[in-house]
């Protein structure tokens, strides 16, 4: 088995595996079928994973999913690269399944992010020494083979995030691009038109237009090269990028779950899946997935949410933001839900042991007192969204008066507004969560350009911004308000792309 012979692409997720298990029951288990499956699965080396691994004192349980864009097997003709490359990974997420198996949710890890990378096997049967601050992705390409290294990609979660990793899949993009045919595309948005120049920057010239502006279907390859736009869509960046993908993702699963579980749609997604996925001996057989499947079948969608391991830029890379990730991972060793509850729903501390972050203490910059809110060396924009006159001033002082820059206030483009909005660019999520305190009634936004906005609304009264609103302690800074619910639409809620 080695470290792998096959390695995969895109997110694939559980209603897969579930659908695959709800196709057994209805053929019967047929011998056939199970058959045709095994010959499907491939598996990577339990040998290669690190011999001090966290110990199994999860409530729940932990599957990581990596896509990779392997170049064999038909994936070099799908925009996998060089045949002759070695495999490479930049999408991967830990889904946290809880011990009540109908929540989970689901943490991405930029490719970028700088992370401490343990010990690896070799080919030659060596092992590597640790190497510290480099990227996240280059765990996978640990002893360059076309193969990939997910059980390094699985020792470097591990050593992030101190939570066992039960279960391991990699997912190819042949395999991708195969399962959104199956289930007759998936419908996404666009800001604008997108042209091959933007999914490979280094071409010369704009080339041709790969999608229209507005809603659309995709599938197939175009599904393939939606989620791996980078530029063109957004800010250009991976975290943008995985955004869109967790998006995608979530329109999958519920597309499937809407098309119901029929002999007729599920032999064609069994087959799909099980051919695009290596997986960990755990999963090596039709059997073991099925019985895996069984114990996720009751997982809602509404209850499964996307979020991103609490980060910030540090120059063209990505860090992780501590206490706030700490606290991250003790909520889901506890088995807590995003909203700081257990899953039987029971409120409760989501951090065990882990120190509270910046913005739960209130103080955003590091210099404000317990309780208050600073904003030194943060600056804000603040915008009139209604007729009535004086507010953004008046708003500006209140920021002003707890030391936020205000570079600039105005009249919104729109006068009718009802609801004050916060919008903030990349890497301001934590900043912009500071000045959510001043305004307790208002919707905080994520958005493509640098800086942060506020635009006030008919909810917002002269001195209601003076006294800032308690930000709870039972969730990291950052994350819940983050969360995409799988069971949203892409169109709906991720704003054309």
């Amino acid at each position: 088995m080695g470290m792998g012979r096959r390695r995969k692409r895109s997110r694939l997720r559980i209603t897969l595996v579930t659908g695959l298990a709800m196709l057994v029951l209805i053929t019967g288990g047929a011998g056939w079928l199970y058959l045709k499956l095994n010959g499907n699965i491939d598996t990577f080396g339990s040998d290669g994973l690190s011999r001090n691994r966290p110990a199994d004192t999860s409530k729940g349980e932990n599957v990581l999913v990596i896509g990779t864009d392997a170049r064999t097997g038909g994936n070099s003709d799908l925009g996998g690269g060089d045949k002759n490359d070695i495999g490479r990974s930049d999408t991967a997420f830990l889904l946290h399944v809880y011990a009540d198996h109908r929540h989970a949710v689901g943490v991405s890890v930029p490719r970028d992010t700088l992370v401490t990378i343990p010990p690896c096997k070799l080919p030659d049967g060596t092992w590597s020494d640790t190497r510290t601050d480099v990227m996240f992705n280059a765990a996978y390409t640990t002893g360059q083979t076309a193969e990939g290294n997910p059980a390094c990609t699985q020792n470097t979660v591990e050593q992030l995030t101190g939570l066992r990793v039960d279960h391991t899949v990699v997912v190819d993009f042949k395999g991708f691009s195969q399962l959104t045919d199956v289930v007759g595309g998936v419908r996404v948005c666009l800001p604008n038109d997108v042209y091959q120049n933007d999914l490979n920057p280094n071409r010369p010239t704009q080339g041709k237009r790969l999608f229209k502006k507005g809603e659309q279907t995709v599938s197939g390859q175009r599904a393939l090269d939606y989620v791996r736009i980078r530029h063109g869509i957004g800010d250009g960046s991976d975290i943008g990028r995985i955004q869109r993908q967790q998006s995608f993702v979530s329109s999958l699963i519920k597309k499937i779950k809407s098309d119901g579980f029929t002999p007729t749609k599920l032999l064609p997604l069994a087959d799909a899946a099980t051919k695009s996925m290596t997986v960990d001996p755990g999963l090596g057989s039709a059997d073991k997935l099925l019985a895996f499947a069984m114990s996720l079948k009751n997982v809602d969608l509404h209850n499964t949410k996307f979020v991103t391991v609490p980060w910030k830029y540090e120059g063209d890379r990505v860090a992780v933001v501590h206490p706030d990730a700490d606290a991250l991972w003790a909520a889901l060793k506890e088995d807590r839900t995003l909203d700081g509850k257990d899953a039987s729903g029971k409120k409760g501390g989501a951090k065990a042991g882990a120190s509270p972050s910046a913005s739960d203490s209130g103080d955003v910059s590091g210099k404000g007192a317990s309780g208050e809110v600073s904003g030194e060396g943060v600056s804000v924009s603040v915008y009139n969204g209604t007729a009535t006159p004086g507010l953004a001033a008046d708003a500006a002082a209140a920021l002003t008066g707890r030391g936020f820059t205000v570079p600039a206030t105005g009249n919104a483009a729109d006068r009718t507004l009802s609801t004050t909005t916060i919008t903030y660019g990349p890497g301001e999520k934590a900043h912009a969560s500071a000045v959510a305190r001043l305004f307790p009634d208002a919707e905080l936004t994520a958005g493509t350009a640098p800086g942060i906005g506020v635009v006030l609304g008919a909810d917002y009264r002269p001195g209601s911004a003076a006294s800032p609103t308690p930000t709870p302690t039972t969730v990291p800074s950052g994350v819940a308000d983050t969360a995409r619910s799988a069971d949203q639409d892409i169109c709906s809620h991720l704003s054309y792309g």
